[in-house]
């Protein structure tokens, strides 16, 4: 008997809901998540964005060719994307829900003299928006369980492409083999691996550029046990010990102390994934 085929729909939907119980137990659906965040995010962006890549030369030049065209930012965060599009767009619009970082946001574009970036403070897909020439997402997808919905409000809204930023994470990563352990299979989070078999079980075929840039910095740890807790936090599994055990091993074989640390073998990368949008001929 062959094994049944993933439906990958539904794993990206239990992931989402599974790594949301740590959310859930902190509190963080009653409130803005990034109001103590914004600042450090903004400042995070900035410094990762001192040199070029791949993605943003890709889509830059996609806006070059189409003089005018409109773009749909969704989850613009602190307006990184958005602020660094403008120049190139007739029109940019950003939604965002958070207060917080729709603040920043609005500073940044403020501070670069932006008159043609229009910030919607509304959640996806229920923010109204309006049909825009391109439509980008980037890392902002990871929250929304109903991926299908998500894909598909976005195409409605779209009149040439869609643009996706998918973090890429290792096969062999620490992460995929404590999922492994904990859930059976390896994907440890939403993740540009679900994503494209996703949008393939919806019947769309995008194309795909992974980021120049290689592999994301390490993260760090000040002791295996803060690297545990960060581990089940980002499970959903803040409260069962059952794998403690097999998760202190694993990181204490797999994490190098340095400088004071334990650091992560780098382990994560950025995929641009994108296709465009068919219209059904009346």
């Amino acid at each position: 008997m062959m094994e049944k085929p993933t439906d990958w729909l539904l794993l990206w939907k239990q992931i989402i809901e599974e790594t949301g119980k740590s959310r859930e137990k902190e509190g963080a659906q009653r409130k803005d998540v990034w109001k103590d965040k914004a600042k450090w995010f903004n400042d995070n962006v900035k410094k990762r964005w001192n040199k070029p890549d791949s993605s943003r030369a890709f889509i830059i030049e996609k806006l070059k060719r189409n003089p005018g065209a409109t773009l749909l930012d969704i989850g613009a965060g602190t307006g990184a994307w958005a602020c660094v599009l403008a120049p190139h767009a007739g029109r940019v619009v950003a939604v965002e829900p958070s207060e917080a970082m729709a603040s920043f946001m609005r500073k940044n574009v403020q501070e670069m003299g932006l008159k043609n970036v229009e910030v919607i403070q509304e959640s996806w897909p229920e923010a109204q928006t309006g049909a825009c020439d391109f439509s980008l997402c980037s890392h902002a997808m990871y929250g929304y369980p109903d991926f299908r919905r998500f894909i598909v409000r976005m195409e409605e809204v779209t009149k040439k492409t869609c643009f996706l930023l998918l973090r890429a994470p290792v096969r062999d990563g620490i992460m995929a083999e404590a999922a492994m352990r904990v859930w059976g299979q390896p994907h440890d989070s939403p993740n540009f691996h679900i994503a494209i078999n996703a949008l393939i079980q919806m019947g769309i075929f995008p194309n795909i550029i992974m980021e120049d840039t290689g592999l994301w910095e390490p993260w760090t740890n000040e002791s295996i046990e803060e690297a545990l807790a960060d581990v089940k936090r980002k499970l959903g599994m803040v409260d069962e010990k059952t794998h403690d055990g097999f998760l202190c091993d694993l990181l204490s074989r797999r994490l190098v102390f340095e400088q004071g640390k334990y650091v992560w073998p780098r382990g994560v990368r950025s995929a641009l994934v994108y296709w465009d949008v068919e219209r059904a001929e009346a």
